[in-house]
């Protein structure tokens, strides 16, 4: 049975963090189990916000890929390319920008978000305007059937489908719209209970060192009301509980819960366990990211298979746009 395919990026603006791990890693190495995955370095994507700081994007491609192999992407079954690679992608986003309505663009809730979180940097530009009718051509360039959204997500994949009906109908069926694949997102919460981000510096890292886990745990904010050792704490208010229950043991868990209900354990000790847990959790990563980090050459090799059969596959889908188009 041919496997549906899912096509999925990711942008290469920094060091991958615990919060890209459990919001979209994770995920990844499940549908390549059950999906013929596609997935891409999205490096013309990060141009929308760091075209003034281009040297992160080309100095993060390679560990970000790292990070993807090291968190258990298989390259044998899944198809890994970096975006710029591949032209075609911005010949069929030149196509669709030619039909997308602007007000379609306008009404992306989080176009005027996102202007107001990064407000150290000039957003008001076409390409960052523009950039889901470029995500609407990364997608249906490889005919994706499904798509592996967040909730926040489903706005952006329903414009890509609304683009996909006005090309069909203007021109011929060539692409099938794409369809959803909720997921669980993990929501982990940087040191200082804020999100999780390389630009506020509260983030943990795959490629953390056992000293950086423990210096960041050591800085996490704890229950605001637990000021003195014997004072009974709320785990369920507390940044350090959360990542218990996402790197401790069932029964450690439930000892931290009751223990600082109880004023039985402080909140020192309970960061040197988290320390302890969360490094032999990040352990195989960095062992395998050493392996890859020594054998660069192999990371080259996935990425240029991956590209030669992205480029196939693109190439194909454009012969199909310019006889649909009536162009060549």
């Amino acid at each position: 049975m041919v496997k549906k395919r899912v096509l999925s990026g990711m942008r290469p603006t920094g060091r991958l963090h615990l919060g890209h791990l459990h919001g979209t890693l994770s995920n990844w190495v499940k549908l390549q189990h059950d999906y013929d995955c596609f997935f891409f370095v999205a490096d013309w994507h990060a141009l929308t916000s760091e075209y003034e700081n281009t040297g992160v994007i080309k100095d993060s491609i390679q560990d970000m890929v790292i990070d993807w192999l090291s968190a258990g992407i298989n390259p044998e079954k899944s198809t890994l390319f970096v975006q710029s690679n591949i032209l075609e992608h911005a010949e069929l986003h030149l196509v669709l920008s030619m039909i997308v309505p602007l007000p379609w663009l306008e009404r992306n809730p989080t176009y005027k978000e996102q202007q107001e979180e990064m407000t150290a940097k000039d957003l008001t530009t076409y390409g960052f305007l523009g950039y889901p009718v470029l995500q609407a051509a990364d997608i249906i360039m490889y005919k994706a059937s499904k798509v592996p959204v967040g909730k926040d997500q489903v706005p952006h994949l329903e414009l890509t489908r609304e683009i996909v009906r006005r090309f069909n109908h203007l021109y011929s069926n060539v692409f099938p719209e794409p369809e959803q694949i909720l997921t669980e997102m993990s929501k982990v919460l940087g040191i200082d209970r804020r999100k999780m981000s390389k630009s506020y510096n509260t983030a943990i890292y795959l490629s953390e060192s056992p000293e950086g886990i423990k210096d960041k745990v050591s800085q996490m904010i704890t229950d605001p009301q637990r000021k003195r050792r014997k004072d009974p704490g709320d785990p369920d208010v507390c940044n350090v509980f959360t990542f218990h229950t996402l790197y401790s043991s069932k029964d450690q868990i439930s000892m931290v819960n009751e223990a600082c209900k109880k004023a039985g354990i402080g909140c020192v000790e309970c960061k040197e366990l988290m320390t302890d847990n969360l490094t032999t959790f990040l352990l195989p990563y960095r062992e395998k990211r050493e392996y890859y980090l020594a054998h660069g050459e192999k990371v080259t090799e996935i990425l240029n298979r991956g590209t030669e059969n992205a480029r196939t596959i693109a190439r194909e889908t454009m012969d199909e746009v310019r006889k649909a188009i009536h162009i060549r």
